[in-house]
């Protein structure tokens, strides 16, 4: 068995022993009640993590930088490293959250807080890696909190919502699971050599992605507008079409 997952185990049977022997009468302090959803169901993502950050991190992350993403709709938060100088900033996904719960963005912010105090504390950059520092934290504030923090908090419904871009394969992987040719996206950008897969999937398929959906009216967008000299929207994209 792995070495961290033989940690990570043995850290939570410890958090377990702990909440056995916790005084009963003894309430933790919720962050996600649900009586937040009314008095404050829009919190102020400054002062959320100014508050946490005294809170639960000691505060030590009064350098990174928090901001609310527009353009995110794959993730509901990232935590991006910048240099040896210990850069550090934290994105929400305004997108995704704002159809979710305040528990929800809290929790997502708190999970990001703690990849950020890793890399600002022990220069941990490992975004993806959720060993046993991670569960430490992610535990302590559990208890602390009420919060349900955990390792994955991508919200698939909220994600697919925003994949409105949509192509199909007309090849043999149309009939395969789990995707059935489908490849839907959030942005207008076709299935391509910039994929990762598509190497694979000419070898083994070789079909042509044909576009079979987009949002309502996307294509009149830019009518109107083009600029003397330049061809009209609609004659670019069946050039690009023609000679892809």
């Amino acid at each position: 068995m792995d070495e961290d997952l033989v940690l990570a185990l043995r850290l939570q049977e410890e958090w377990n022993l702990k909440d056995a022997e916790r005084d009963p009468a003894r309430e933790p302090l919720s962050l996600v009640d649900a009586s937040w959803e009314l008095v404050d169901p829009t919190p102020d993502l400054q002062a959320l993590f100014v508050q946490f950050n005294d809170q639960f991190f000691w505060g030590q992350l009064e350098a990174v930088e928090v901001k609310w993403s527009t353009r995110m709709t794959l993730c509901a938060g990232t935590c991006s490293y910048e240099g040896s100088g210990g850069m550090c900033s934290i994105r929400l996904s305004e997108p995704l959250l704002k159809l979710r719960p305040r528990k929800d963005l809290v929790e997502t912010l708190l999970h990001e807080m703690i990849h950020a105090y890793l890399f600002v504390t022990n220069n941990d950059k490992d975004r993806e890696g959720h060993g046993p520092e991670f569960c430490k934290h992610m535990h302590r504030i559990n208890r602390l909190t009420g919060a349900n923090i955990t390792v994955y908090h991508t919200f698939h419904d909220e994600v697919d919502e925003y994949r409105r871009h949509w192509w199909r394969c007309n090849g043999p992987c149309q009939y395969k699971q789990p995707n059935y040719g489908y490849i839907k996206r959030a942005t207008n950008r076709a299935p391509s050599a910039n994929d990762y897969w598509w190497a694979e999937h000419q070898k083994t398929c070789g079909g042509t992605y044909i576009k079979i959906k987009e949002p309502e009216n996307y294509s009149k967008k830019g009518k109107g507008k083009t600029k003397p000299g330049k061809p009209p929207v609609l004659f670019c994209l069946y050039i690009c079409i023609i000679f892809r």
